[in-house]
């Protein structure tokens, strides 16, 4: 839940006070409870290549490990506490070398933009399974995508990509020739194992409709949005009013770093949330169907909330929130 705001997205005053103890508890500890998935984007991180972690969150292992080249396996919950008392983790897993090598590639033969990371993560996450793949990208820009780079991905393009592996799969270190920095410094062989992956995959990814239901609730930020991301999202609402309820989803330090940001999201009726996502609050038990623009809560969402989902674009989602387009779904 928003620690501070929980009341405006109807958490129960009996979940709250129980959220609050186990909160209470933790800072009895020393820890710092930030309550993020994305810790990598707060003042004063430190993780460097090589680093060793024991980190639990499937999208935060799968970024230390893929985009920022420290090591980790996925801990749980006990095990990464426990590594908190001792300073020390198991040395095994990913992080010995060997474990590190790729074991499947991964040919994408389309251009990327966007939201098209996190659909390539669902597409491929459920092909990989737990292994160690190798993307190979293909050149290009995308068509009609005026802010497209081609398909060089940026950093929150590779955090859609892990997540969304880690929740279709379990996906928990991954390489892009030419772009991760393992891939940087190392010479890999390319596996055996190859998988292709074209437009028609990431395109039925978009074409999913919930089963016909109409979004009641369009929800971004899982993995918890970026400065850029909040940027982008204030962007596309601004003079804008949503007709549906609409949660964008930040660290509280984010949130308080840039509150440009969050007024211009909050004046279109939108409401910026923190310490929570829409994949593990309670709050999102209540709808039926849910849109997002990530692999991620696409994987997550019918599970875990009960809820049909739908995937689309940035764009789509902001359209859909603002009743300017019926659904979602397409990449554009």
């Amino acid at each position: 839940m928003d620690l501070e705001n929980w009341g405006r997205i109807k958490i129960t005053p009996d979940f709250a006070g129980k959220q609050q103890e186990i909160i209470r508890a933790y800072e009895k500890l020393g820890i710092n409870c930030e309550c993020t998935c994305t810790p990598y984007t707060l003042e004063g991180f430190s993780v460097t290549y090589g680093d060793h972690l024991a980190w639990s969150e499937s999208s935060a292992v799968s970024y230390a490990n893929s985009v920022l080249g420290a090591r980790t396996n996925r801990e749980g919950g006990p095990s990464a506490l426990s590594a908190a008392l001792l300073g020390k983790t198991a040395n095994y897993g990913f992080h010995l070398d060997e474990k590190r090598i790729p074991t499947v590639s991964v040919s994408v033969e389309c251009p990327l933009s966007a939201s098209d990371y996190g659909a390539l993560g669902y597409a491929a996450g459920k092909l990989i399974g737990n292994r160690v793949p190798l993307f190979f990208l293909q050149e290009g820009t995308g068509p009609g995508k005026e802010a497209d780079k081609g398909s060089r991905p940026g950093p929150d393009d590779l955090k859609a990509l892990g997540a969304a592996m880690a929740a279709s799969g379990a996906v928990a270190l991954y390489h892009v020739a030419g772009v991760t920095p393992e891939a940087r410094r190392m010479t890999f062989e390319v596996p055996e194992e190859k998988f292709v992956i074209e437009r028609s995959q990431l395109d039925e990814v978009y074409a999913v409709s919930g089963e016909g239901k109409e979004p009641e609730l369009i929800a971004l930020g899982c993995p918890h949005c970026s400065a850029p991301e909040l940027a982008r999202v204030a962007g596309l609402l601004k003079g804008k009013t949503v007709s549906k309820e609409m949660w964008v989803f930040t660290s509280r330090e984010l949130a308080n770093r840039y509150p440009e940001y969050v007024e211009a999201i909050e004046k279109s009726g939108a409401k910026v949330v923190c310490d929570t996502c829409m994949v593990v609050s309670p709050a999102t038990n209540r709808y039926s169907c849910v849109m997002v623009n990530s692999g991620k809560a696409f994987a997550y969402v019918p599970g875990m909330c009960g809820a049909k989902a739908v995937f689309g674009s940035l764009e789509a989602c902001v359209l859909t929130a603002t009743g300017e387009k019926k659904m979602g779904g397409d990449s554009n």
